[in-house]
């Protein structure tokens, strides 16, 4: 029987906790405060960092972290010849089998902005902040990703929205038909592609989310 000194034996269980970590990171704005204001107090992972720019106080993996499968709900998107994947403020790219957390391209426009976010008045124009990108409304499309405005270092973040309720997690899906992985990721992308072209879908994330799961049930998927 192998033994495991103690020392070794606790740097193993650090690094086996620390691999652990980082799954919730990704969903941790949405379980966060509604707008993004107010510290997450668990703690971080050795890939996370803290983004404290103007007080938005959130983790995210870093730039260039890889991971085997997108998180349940990731919305897929073309910009260029390149193909992206967001959520809850986390940015991906395809790379090498895997999926490698990146910065979102410029021009990019994404349906809905992340459930944590800062708003940022400049110029008597709203922005928008979470994880590094700034976004501006495009409308009839959702929000595009801006350079950061003139002026942005120093403005102020406008001030606390009233509480809003917990948002519920994401769902559960199950294929009827026993498709495979790849197949009902390939569905839900389309899906999520459909949900956008739903009247007040990109304004409303519970539409939003309703359109992604009724399509998914006539792709043959239980949604709970």
């Amino acid at each position: 029987m192998r033994i495991m000194h103690r020392p070794a034996r606790i740097a193993w269980l650090a690094c086996a906790l620390a691999a652990m970590l980082w799954l919730p990171a990704l969903a941790q704005e949405r379980h966060g405060p509604s707008a993004g204001h107010g510290p997450d107090r668990r703690p971080p992972a050795p890939n996370l960092r803290l983004d404290q720019r103007y007080h938005h106080d959130h983790y995210y993996p870093r730039p260039g972290h890889a991971v085997p499968v997108l998180p349940g709900g990731a919305i897929g998107l073309s910009h260029g010849r390149g193909h992206f994947y967001f959520h809850g403020g986390v940015w991906f790219r395809p790379w090498g089998g895997r999926f490698v957390v990146t910065v979102p391209p410029i021009g990019i426009v994404v349906p809905l902005l992340p459930p944590a976010y800062v708003t940022l008045w400049i110029g008597g124009a709203p922005y928008y902040y979470a994880n590094g990108a700034y976004y501006a409304p495009a409308p009839g499309q959702g929000y595009i990703v801006v350079d950061p405005p003139p002026g942005a270092e120093a403005a102020p973040p406008a001030p606390l929205p009233p509480p809003q309720t917990r948002p519920a997690p994401d769902p559960i899906i199950y294929p009827r038909n026993g498709q495979s992985p790849a197949q009902q990721e390939a569905d839900m992308q389309a899906c999520n592609r459909w949900a956008t072209s739903q009247p007040s879908a990109l304004a409303d994330a519970s539409i939003f989310q309703r359109a992604v799961a009724a399509c998914m049930d006539g792709r043959g998927y239980t949604v709970k």
